[in-house]
């Protein structure tokens, strides 16, 4: 029987995706200790949750104002940017079952470092490792890591289809046996199964042998969630779990289905990739108590939070436009970041929009379309986008932590197995076997077109 996928949305830094939750209340103050992340992963495994994953950015989102840091700083939107591979860790020792993923980027790391990094990982957690592939987004990214402006949107992805090609051909530069570490032979390891790299593309090249053997999932999940078209043709090429953002539930059906019907044209099976959508839950024992709850959450935001992260995301000064003047054309098309989120704001205003726009249709910086009940209201919700096709699970961001996983694993949790909707164990030792997925026979996935 079909059974949700449940994902936790963190950062490595001082707040949610909310830049507001660092100001509630009940938010822990401790994000840069070890202690705060495995209470949160902690929380999710009590809710059997199959995987947690850290988005990222290398940048503060301080284009808002020509770069200057200090109203990003003096607002807390999220100006804390730990290493998240190294929170993966911290959260990873600190639990048994519970898959843990983390971002690291195309554009700005090299394929051998990030393969040997993630499949270290995924040997240290016992083969519970993700690995979030991103392109990153903006200037802000690019002056961090040495570079006068980010690549253009396309690029990027071009640039990222070799990175794959790379990280998959390290990934299975072992074979699943080659490792023996026989003494009394002294066979170490076979060599005809151990395979030499030797790749040159447009963009890179690697040349040489992968140090790292397979682990005990093969290699870890690759996670993807790009909006854009480019970036869903490299989700339904490479993903193995995807990420995504619907604006409404006939739209989610029909973008869920085009992706599916995409990911069968490559070749691959989509029984065999997870589509999780965004959910923002406010759970309580009642509607009303979840509803005093959304009260609060809403009085936390502040307008800096929107503008600065719409800056960040779309790649454009907006501190730059008066409030309530419209951007013109050349504006908009010079906007390099997140293109989906600039091409839904253009679509719904039907018109060149304003500043005041874009925070009214994206609400950055505020919990999109939040589902605030008890545990019916919510998982009413929840089922339907899933018994309907919209979704194969959700990626549930918090308005605080760990406050909105310990209130999603009370209430809505146990509703939801009740349903049979979700599972009440794991299912096995890996990442891999907790979302149903098979081992990766080597070259599945690098050579489709």
């Amino acid at each position: 029987m079909r059974q949700m996928v449940m994902v936790g949305f963190l950062q490595a830094q001082n707040c949610t995706t909310l830049a507001s939750a660092w100001r509630h209340p009940e938010s822990r103050t401790d994000f840069t200790s070890a202690a705060y992340y495995q209470k949160i992963g902690q929380v999710l495994e009590e809710g059997k949750f199959q995987l947690a994953f850290f988005d990222d950015r290398l940048a503060m989102p301080d284009i808002y104002e020509g770069g200057n840091p200090a109203a990003v700083v003096a607002n807390g939107v999220r100006v804390v940017k730990l290493d998240p591979v190294a929170t993966l860790l911290a959260m990873g020792f600190g639990t048994k079952h519970l898959g843990i993923g983390a971002t690291a980027s195309t554009t700005y790391y090299e394929p051998f470092d990030v393969a040997r990094r993630f499949q270290t990982v995924d040997h240290m957690l016992g083969g519970r490792a993700a690995w979030n592939v991103v392109t990153s987004v903006n200037d802000g990214e690019a002056h961090n890591m040495g570079r006068e402006m980010h690549l253009a949107h396309d690029l990027r992805y071009d640039r990222a289809d070799e990175f794959m090609e790379i990280v998959l051909d390290c990934w299975d530069g072992w074979d699943d046996d080659a490792l023996v570490v026989d003494k009394n032979s002294g066979l170490f390891a076979h060599p005809e199964k151990v395979h030499r790299l030797e790749y040159r593309g447009k963009y890179l090249t690697s040349r040489g042998t992968f140090t790292v053997p397979r682990s005990p999932q093969g290699h870890p999940l690759v996670i993807q969630a790009g909006s854009s078209d480019r970036g869903k043709r490299f989700s339904a090429r490479w993903a193995e779990t995807v990420f995504v953002a619907y604006p409404d539930f006939e739209e989610g059906k029909r973008q869920y289905a085009d992706f599916r019907a995409e990911v069968a044209r490559l070749g691959r099976d989509p029984d065999l990739v997870t589509v999780n959508t965004i959910a923002y839950p406010v759970a309580a024992a009642t509607k009303t108590e979840a509803e005093d709850k959304m009260a609060l959450i809403d009085k936390l935001y502040r307008e800096v939070d929107g503008l600065s992260l719409l800056s960040e995301a779309l790649n454009f000064d907006f501190a730059t436009k008066a409030m309530d003047e419209a951007f013109t054309s050349e504006e908009l098309e010079g906007m390099s970041g997140m293109q989906a989120m600039r091409d839904r704001v253009m679509r719904v205003i039907g018109r060149n929009p304003t500043v005041r726009d874009f925070l009214e249709v994206t609400r950055r910086g505020r919990p999109r379309e939040a589902i605030v009940g008890g545990p019916k209201e919510i998982a009413d919700r929840l089922e339907q986008w899933f018994v309907e096709r919209a979704c194969d699970g959700y990626v549930v961001g918090g308005t605080h932590t760990p406050g909105t996983f310990e209130d999603f694993v009370r209430f809505v949790i146990p509703e939801l197995q009740r349903r049979g909707l979700y599972h009440r164990d794991y299912k096995g030792a890996t990442l891999r076997e907790n979302l149903g997925l098979p081992h990766p026979k080597p070259g599945a996935l690098r050579h489709l077109q």
